[in-house]
């Protein structure tokens, strides 16, 4: 059992908003903020590059954290800046596609790996395609199967979408393409930290998550997930000493997952990130799950009983996100409204997610995202909220 009552304590902005936007970003611990606060000092009165040299060691047991998170070894975790630098340097480090390539990827795939695979595709003269969804709304496996032929080179999943609730079945793709003997790339960024994680189990050759969301880390972080027996397939774009030094014999790859890092680090955040992580763990993450999806399922059951609003998410299956329309409002005129009252949402627009949001013809949806924090007096709190803009008021 959670003890929510002790963990929003530790929690400064639970005592400033009634936050409902964490798909976007978690309120960080008190202790997240003390390590980012005491590395920052140190830097400035030990150096920033000695003060680097002396959490070599703490940096690493982030990996090891994050390895145990996922289910994988640490030399299979590399830290990166943002979810979509570490799945755009794995993408980028693949063979180039050729001519008549095929890439299939899901109505809900994320507008920023969209925007890296349409512009590499186009250089080629290969082809994106999207897999369609099924009666349920969720990536359909038996499409999936239908169209795999000896083009495809690359099935991307985005395993929890930003502007739907649903939830799609990973290993079940997983299966598919390991079968296959075809990469697949896994979107974790809504799903790290609210969703069990487990690489084998799902069959991915890359994975990758936010710090940001439902870890409850810093901006600026992110893991990136690459299976050892697929590393020596990747090339990446740029290097340098860290991932690639260079002896009398040239330049030579690292031979884990640290070939996608860099020598210049965020390392206060890095650390931040560990310490999330850990909590994390201690936490459980299927406790962390169960409260969500109870949270989560209030949110959602409440609001589609006001006069108004419509609940947009789908699927047998789902996650922290519940996504929703005012009538008669935009989501940002809605997002404000809220924001005005110190109740944080999101106006999320179609180029997040863009086939599921033209496929559905929403321009855009309000995004209202728990986290094991929210409270059934915060669910009241936006519901009478939503309720009051709804009716005009």
């Amino acid at each position: 059992m959670i003890d929510v009552d002790s963990l929003r304590a530790a929690t400064p902005g639970c005592t400033q908003i009634t936050h409902f936007n964490n798909a976007s970003c978690t309120l960080p611990s008190h202790e997240t903020l003390a390590v980012i606060k005491a590395h920052l000092d140190r830097e400035a009165f030990e150096g920033p590059s000695e003060a680097g040299v002396a959490v070599a060691a703490d940096i690493q047991q982030t990996r090891v954290a994050a390895a145990t998170l996922l289910g994988a070894d640490a030399s299979e975790i590399a830290l990166t800046g943002s979810g979509s630098q570490g799945w755009g340097l794995a993408f980028a480090a693949m063979p180039p596609l050729g001519a008549g390539d095929r890439v299939l990827v899901g109505m809900h795939e994320w507008g920023g790996n969209l925007s890296t695979l349409a512009r590499a595709a186009e250089r080629a003269g290969a082809s994106v395609e999207i897999v369609p969804n099924d009666e349920q709304g969720a990536f359909s496996v038996e499409a999936l199967s239908a169209m795999l032929d000896e083009r495809v080179r690359l099935v991307a999943l985005t395993w929890c979408p930003a502007t739907n609730g649903v939830v799609n079945d990973a290993a079940a793709v997983g299966a598919i393409t390991r079968a296959a003997g075809i990469p697949f790339f896994v979107d974790a960024g809504q799903a790290i930290g609210q969703l069990p994680v487990d690489v084998e189990a799902i069959g991915c050759d890359v994975l990758k998550g936010a710090g940001r969301k439902a870890l409850r880390g810093p901006r600026g972080t992110a893991l990136l997930y690459v299976r050892k027996s697929f590393l020596s397939r990747l090339e990446p774009p740029y290097l340098d000493v860290v991932s690639a030094p260079y002896g009398p014999d040239g330049a030579t790859l690292r031979d884990d997952a640290r070939r996608f890092e860099t020598g210049e680090n965020p390392f206060a955040l890095q650390l931040a990130l560990g310490v999330a992580i850990r909590a994390t763990l201690k936490l459980g993450v299927p406790a962390i799950r169960e409260r969500i999806d109870r949270q989560a399922s209030t949110l959602r059951a409440v609001l589609a009983g006001l006069p108004g609003v419509t609940v947009h998410d789908a699927g047998p299956v789902r996650s922290s996100i519940v996504s929703f329309t005012v009538e008669g409002h935009t989501p940002a005129s809605v997002r404000d409204r809220l924001a005005a009252d110190a109740i944080t949402v999101g106006a999320i627009a179609e180029a997040y997610t863009p086939f599921d949001m033209r496929a559905r013809q929403l321009p855009a949806i309000v995004r209202a995202s728990v986290s094991y924090l929210t409270t059934d007096a915060e669910i009241d709190r936006l519901a009478s909220a939503v309720n009051q803009i709804s009716r005009g008021r």
